[in-house]
């Protein structure tokens, strides 16, 4: 089984940085698409960042765009989502999740993604 824990949340005021992980037990030296979502009170959740962790390739929401950065280092099996000039409206808890490897052959915003943490909440205050 694939456990996937999330760790640094916390509250900010605007501008501010914050920087999720998330350990992925079990990861493998095969590539697999891997993400971060959040979902806000009242809200839908949504895809913020992905990357392949077998390539340089990222992708991110418009919204967050030029402000998080994903990344993943395959010796510590973390996956990071470096969060800069931070807003109120970033507001949510914040999900890490994986694609199997079998399955990660796609564009990884729109595939499947089986496994996720528990989620670590992110409070910005204007």
């Amino acid at each position: 089984q694939v456990r996937l824990v999330e760790s640094g949340g916390g509250s900010v005021q605007t501008g501010g940085s914050l920087r999720l992980s998330c350990e992925v037990s079990r990861d493998t030296y095969s590539s697999y698409c891997a993400g971060w979502f959040r979902q806000a009170p009242g809200k839908e959740r949504e895809g913020v960042a992905f990357k392949y962790t077998g390539s340089y390739s990222t992708y991110y929401a418009d919204s967050v765009k030029g402000r998080f950065t994903i990344s993943h280092d395959n010796r510590a099996k973390t996956l990071y989502l470096q969060m800069d000039n931070l807003k109120p409206e970033d507001t949510a808890t914040y999900y890490c999740a994986a694609v199997h490897p079998l399955n990660s052959g796609g564009y990884c915003p729109t595939l499947t993604y089986e496994y996720w943490g528990q989620g670590t909440q992110v409070t910005v205050s204007s």
